[in-house]
């Protein structure tokens, strides 16, 4: 008996139809059936957020989704945000200036979850350090310390604080 569904994604804004078991997760057909490996896994139970993903516009952890319950969503992984003509984005390149960075590997989740932030934030006010602290919570890092992520996430909502405090003047 052939359980396979016929779901179909739009994954960093490419539409994408394929056959998936009902129990296959949104990571594995991200990785193994997209080749999309940004997206990395680390702990097959929700716990230290490498596998974050932008699932409609909000940070998922793509290891606790099924792909049967994304179908018709729209998916971002990193290696979508990285498709802007070789330019970081404006977090990417705070975290860069911070070394909020090591070994890389808790790096795409981090970038995922903390963007959803960063853009819930833009024009509203920075972030306080105990909100992103609060936001980190579900990203483990084992080489950052988070100090110089937190640095990052307040310099990357700085020049948006900075415009708002412009146009208010203006």
């Amino acid at each position: 008996m052939d359980l396979n569904l016929n779901l179909n994604l739009n994954v960093n804004g490419r539409p994408e139809r394929f056959a998936a078991q009902p129990n296959e997760l949104l990571v594995e057909r991200l990785r193994d059936g997209l080749g999309l490996t940004g997206t990395k896994v680390g702990c097959d139970t929700g716990q230290c957020g490498t596998c974050v993903v932008r699932l409609d516009g909000r940070s998922v952890k793509s290891c606790l989704v099924l792909t049967a319950s994304a179908a018709g969503s729209e998916v971002t992984t990193i290696e979508g945000v990285a498709e802007r003509g070789g330019e970081l984005t404006g977090l990417q390149e705070a975290l860069r200036q911070e070394h909020g960075t090591q070994c890389g590997f808790c790096t795409p989740g981090m970038v995922m979850a903390l963007g959803e932030l960063v853009e819930n934030t833009a024009g509203g006010g920075a972030p306080t350090e105990p909100e992103i602290r609060e936001w980190l919570t579900g990203n483990l890092c084992r080489c950052t310390g988070y100090h110089s992520v937190v640095r990052g996430v307040q310099r990357a909502c700085a020049p948006a604080v900075e415009a708002g405090a412009a146009g208010r003047e203006g």
